[in-house]
């Protein structure tokens, strides 16, 4: 027994020296700790090497105590390598008790060894007694936190918006906490994800604070362009990859929509998935999670009644049009992407219901297909194992043909059901194959305001797919969006902006969308008094503006002014698209340049090139470069003309050179 307790401690020393540099806050009284129990090493090596002599029994005692203090002292040290530098700070007090708490019971423990009654020399004897002073030594030393870094964290997290904070405030923080690379950041995210999976799904208040600084310092970070990696797909917080395939140099990383990072990495999510609760996790991420054994939702706790995972391809759309709305590389399509490893099962009264729901469909009565096209739609939107379940059963093929029927509340039902089932990967899929498109553009056009708003819907649900835009720009759902986007509510607007937006990615759709009469719907939308729409128009018309049809019609619609006016009292998302607008009209055409001009453009340029989003800044410096030339050239020709109106110098203007004009 003696030989295995010296061991066990024999062990515990060396995992300790082996724990890698400590984070900056706690490393001083770290580091101390961890080289004064290495100089232990060689006391329990001459103790396990004696001459089988009995241990004392105080001393054996004294060892077992020893080993439980340094096994504390060992999860300590670890954290303090491994751990959350934010939690570091906010938690410091809590942090240095548990320290003085495992450093006390290690100096008893250690003072509780006989060392004068074994057979060891008097040099480690001396080396026992040594370590003993420093850690009675230690006890009165308390090193004074960084009381200003930790006021500065609890401002930064009282800050209701990024307005609100002062960038230097944020530097000092990045700064002071060592956050400033990919692999820094990459590593809070990771110590985070490693808090939650140890709270067992209950995080509470004080992880979920850390979790909103870290979002905060990340922006910042990545704003400041102080985060330089090659590796976009995996990070989201690198150097950009031209659509030439060049890298841009000095290139500031966008900051990533919240609802684009996972709630667990707080990364860019490339392969987003749904859970039980309705949650959206980077898939890695959330497996890791299950597979630790957890059985709740990480942000809501709630328990999750099943573990399949749904690809949430809406979402996976969105963050891919970000990426090359910004200039990064999209996400990479996974490899697999089955909705779940184990396929869910039904019970047979589930698939007696659904069995009944499908009967009732195709009866001919109004009442009976109203009612189950109403219940379908219901159970559709409950959860991911109903989508696959109805599909399966051949719902699609009976809930198609009941899309043109004269009857508004049923097909209003049936629309949204479709919508609903939609939202599952394999049934996009499927509800486009058994030819539900002619029949969802038939309601997009004759149908209710409630139906329409929800056919719009199910296009762009179904568009998320690449070829499925294709399929749908054919299928003549182009004109009746535009025509919802012009009188819808305010739900349909959005609903048809969302769907013709998707649609645009596409280059073919582009000029339909132009015939269509889009852009004076548009430019209107600009122009309403209440500008409830501004967002989703300037997104779309920076999409046309790159077609030729698209940038005619724009110029045609006298836009200029409202971009202009955009660029100087716009959000700093509105600035980027109208500016984005502006660097198309501007190609090749100076009349717009010199309207843009004469209407006061260059001073808001100004303004947005210092201040603006990272893609704001590049388009304003796109145009600043071309309205300098404009000017310059605007320059060379009234003084060309000058010297030409001068009679009294009668000089041949041909051999003229610029830098002669300039002299004059």
């Amino acid at each position: 027994m003696e030989n295995e307790i010296v061991q066990i401690l024999i062990e515990l020393v060396n995992e300790i020296a082996a724990i890698s540099d400590y984070k900056p806050m706690v490393k001083k009284q770290y580091c101390n700790l961890a080289r004064r129990l290495k100089l232990l090493t060689p006391m329990f090596e001459e103790i396990r090497d004696m001459n089988k002599e009995a241990i004392p029994l105080n001393t054996l005692k004294a060892l077992f105590a020893f080993k439980d203090a340094l096994e504390s002292a060992r999860e300590i040290l670890r954290f303090g390598s491994e751990g959350s530098k934010i939690y570091m700070v906010l938690e410091r007090d809590q942090i240095m008790n548990n320290f003085h708490e495992a450093t006390d019971r290690l100096e008893i423990a250690l003072a509780g060894i006989s060392v004068e009654k074994l057979d060891i020399s008097d040099e480690v004897k001396e080396q026992v007694e040594l370590v003993l002073a420093q850690f009675r030594r230690a006890k009165g030393r308390i090193d004074e936190p960084d009381v200003k870094l930790y006021e500065d964290l609890l401002s930064l997290y009282t800050k209701n918006s990024d307005a609100d904070t002062d960038p230097a405030v944020l530097s000092q923080i990045a700064e002071k906490l060592h956050l400033k690379g990919v692999n820094d950041l990459t590593q809070e995210s990771l110590a985070l994800h490693e808090m939650v999976a140890a709270s067992g799904g209950d995080p509470g208040a004080r992880i979920e604070k850390i979790s909103m600084l870290l979002k905060k310092i990340k922006d910042y970070v990545q704003t400041e362009n102080l985060v330089m990696d090659n590796n976009v797909e995996g990070k989201g917080l690198s150097s950009s990859v031209c659509s030439q395939g060049t890298i841009e140099k000095n290139y500031e990383a966008p900051i990533i929509p919240n609802d684009f990072r996972c709630p667990i990495s707080l990364e860019l999510m490339r392969d987003p998935v749904i859970v039980s609760t309705g949650q959206t996790y980077e898939r890695s991420c959330i497996e890791k999670w299950l597979q630790a054994g957890h059985g709740t939702c990480p942000k809501t706790h709630q328990t999750l009644s099943n573990t399949v995972l749904t690809p949430n391809y809406v979402l996976r759309s969105l963050i891919s049009q970000w990426c090359e709305a910004n200039g990064l590389e999209p996400p990479k399509r996974p490899s697999s992407s089955q909705p779940s490893k184990s396929a869910p099962t039904y019970s047979p009264s589930e698939q007696s219901k659904i069995r009944n729901l499908l009967q009732r469909l195709t009866s001919g009565s109004l009442e009976d297909q109203r009612s189950a096209a109403g219940e379908i739609r219901l159970l559709a939107k409950r959860n991911a194992e109903n989508r696959v379940a109805i599909a399966e059963a051949g719902a699609l093929p009976l809930l198609v043909s009941l899309l043109t029927i004269s009857d508004p509340r049923t097909q209003e039902h049936v629309v949204t059901a479709l919508l609903n089932l939609s939202i599952c990967e394999n049934n996009k899929g499927r509800i486009v194959s058994s030819g539900a498109l002619p029949g969802i553009v038939y309601v997009l056009k004759k149908g209710s305001m409630e139906a329409r708003e929800n056919a719009a819907a199910t296009l762009f649900s179904l568009s998320v797919i690449d070829e499925n835009k294709v399929i749908i720009g054919s299928s003549g759902a182009i004109p009746p969006l535009v025509s919802l986007l012009s009188e819808g509510t305010q739900r349909g607007k959005k609903d048809a902006a969302t769907a013709l937006f998707n649609l645009c990615i596409y280059q073919g759709n582009k000029g339909k969308a132009v015939r269509a009469g889009v852009i004076p719907t548009l430019m209107r939308l600009l122009t309403e008094p209440e500008r409830a729409m501004v967002d989703e128009a300037l997104a779309i018309l920076a999409i046309l503006a790159s077609h030729s049809e698209g940038k005619a019609a724009i110029g045609s619609a006298e836009a200029v002014p409202v971009l202009v006016e955009l660029i100087g009292s716009g959000s700093p998302r509105n600035k980027e698209n109208a500016a984005a607008v502006l660097v198309h009209l501007c190609s090749g055409d100076q009349q717009y340049l010199a309207q843009a001009q004469e209407l006061g453009l260059m001073g808001p340029l100004l303004e947005m090139a210092q201040n603006g989003t990272d893609r704001g800044k590049r388009k304003a410096a796109q145009l600043l470069e071309r309205m300098s030339r404009f000017l310059d050239q605007q320059l060379e020709e009234e003084e060309l003309q000058t010297h030409t109106e001068t009679p009294a110098l009668n000089v041949d203007i041909q051999p003229l050179s610029i830098a002669n004009l300039g002299d004059n």
